[in-house]
């Protein structure tokens, strides 16, 4: 049997705003969802643990600072 994180799962219409197009495994959304966070300066710059969500990512994680431990588990809501 696969490993989770290799086996494809769905993905809710805001998060595929942030990391396009599922199914995909979870270490792709992880990979991607940071791919993003990196790309539009989410992470707080004294903070790199904490991040600040814009508008699509905030759609998925919360609209608040959260930090990139909890960030998952936000994220895993979004899969099924």
């Amino acid at each position: 049997m696969a490993n989770a994180l290799q086996k494809p799962v769905n993905l809710s219409a805001e998060l595929e705003t942030v990391v396009g197009k599922g199914p995909m495994t979870r270490a792709q959304v992880t990979s991607k969802v940071w791919e993003y966070i990196k790309a539009n300066d989410l992470q707080d710059s004294k903070d790199k643990r904490q991040i600040n969500p814009d508008a699509k990512l905030g759609a998925v994680i919360g609209k608040d600072q959260i930090s990139m431990f909890k960030m998952t588990a936000a994220v895993s809501k979004h899969l099924s």
